[in-house]
């Protein structure tokens, strides 16, 4: 039993971050979520009506799926421990996360595609 204990120990010879870094990584998450929510006020909230807002908010989903991907990439790294966690569980949750991401990029350029053809009662607005 001893032994075991003994091998995940030695597995994990990176050190985890200190609370100072978890206190950045959380700032950073605030400023990006505060960011999400202005991307919203932008497009279609109360600052919508400028030329910029116009200009945005055809590519609000795109921006958006980003900064929820740079969430992700923070908490899934340093808050579920994959950062200081074995090589072999990162390679395996990244290409995990690009399959993810291929299908939907496809179900985008599926639908993008959808919308220029017919709909049941008339043309998808």
């Amino acid at each position: 039993m001893s032994d075991t204990v003994a091998v995940v120990h030695d597995s994990h010879d990176i050190p985890h971050a200190t609370g100072s870094k978890y206190v950045q990584i959380a700032c950073i998450l605030f400023v990006l979520t505060a960011l999400e929510v202005l991307l919203y006020e932008v497009c279609f909230g109360h600052l919508s009506g400028s030329s910029f807002s116009a200009s945005l908010a055809p590519h609000f989903v795109s921006v958006l799926l980003i900064l929820s991907a740079m969430k992700f990439w923070f908490v899934a790294m340093f808050y579920m421990h994959l950062k200081f966690d074995i090589k072999i569980l990162s390679w395996l949750f990244g290409f995990s996360l690009m399959i993810a991401s291929v299908v939907i990029l496809a179900l985008f350029v599926l639908f993008t595609y959808n919308r220029t053809l017919w709909w049941w009662n008339g043309a998808w607005h």
